[in-house]
């Protein structure tokens, strides 16, 4: 079977899994969280169905495996989304609301404008894909930086070694992507305005979900997260 074969087959299953709406479990012994995906994207502009299926499919199997969700928030980034779009999500699954929706940069050897390259080695300073569990906060050159540990073996578990924290960055604002077409380029850290990084980091931080999206072939057909 081709990649693009298996790719509509598993995209098609993840949206037949969430419908439009649907009941997703939680870590503890808490009710489980009923979520309308359509509530979601009228929410979410600029968000394809899709990506969102992967990211909630991925949430689902993490949860069945065991992860520890503390938080129960998901924030989705699409970065085959140009960069001076706003490309990251973050998501209160207890509302089914968006309460954040803003630009993030990839590595700078992933692509000056677009993110084309993902890498999980050391001193590739290329974004890595996958999903991730924010953990806590330091203070940094960066300000105020969120730590993330990576869950996708060989996509992303070399976050922490890594230093792949979330963290607020100059090139990265609406000013900036305006005069250059595009918003800056990290090491590999999903950077963020500094105006909003405080709010984002405290509000994602302590075990809540990043789902860090590319229709990736490896990815797709590999990620743990993302099989049936």
């Amino acid at each position: 079977m081709t990649y693009i074969k298996k790719y509509k087959l598993l995209v098609t299953s993840a949206i037949l899994f969430i419908s439009t709406s649907f009941v997703l479990p939680t870590t503890h012994a808490a009710t489980p969280l009923q979520i309308s995906t359509s509530t979601i994207l009228s929410d979410a502009k600029n968000l394809r169905p899709e990506v969102l299926a992967l990211a909630l499919k991925a949430y689902n199997n993490a949860i069945q495996n065991g992860v520890g969700v503390n938080n129960p928030l998901l924030t989705v980034i699409d970065y085959s989304r140009h960069s001076d779009e706003k490309r990251l999500w973050v998501i209160d699954l207890r509302s089914s609301h968006v309460i954040m929706n803003l630009l993030v940069a990839h590595g700078k050897n992933s692509g000056r404008m677009d993110a084309k390259h993902f890498s999980n080695s050391p001193q590739s300073r290329e974004t890595s894909l996958g999903l991730f569990v924010t953990e806590g906060t330091y203070m940094g050159h960066n300000g105020l930086s969120l730590r993330l540990k990576g869950l996708d073996k060989g996509f992303n578990n070399n976050a922490e070694s890594r230093a792949i924290v979330v963290h607020g960055a100059p090139y990265v604002s609406d000013a900036f992507a305006k005069q250059y077409g595009r918003v800056g380029n990290s090491w590999g850290c999903p950077a963020v305005d500094r105006q909003y990084a405080p709010k984002l980091i405290n509000t994602i931080k302590g075990g809540s979900l990043i789902f860090s999206y590319y229709p990736d072939a490896n990815l797709l057909l590999h990620s743990q997260y993302l099989q049936a």
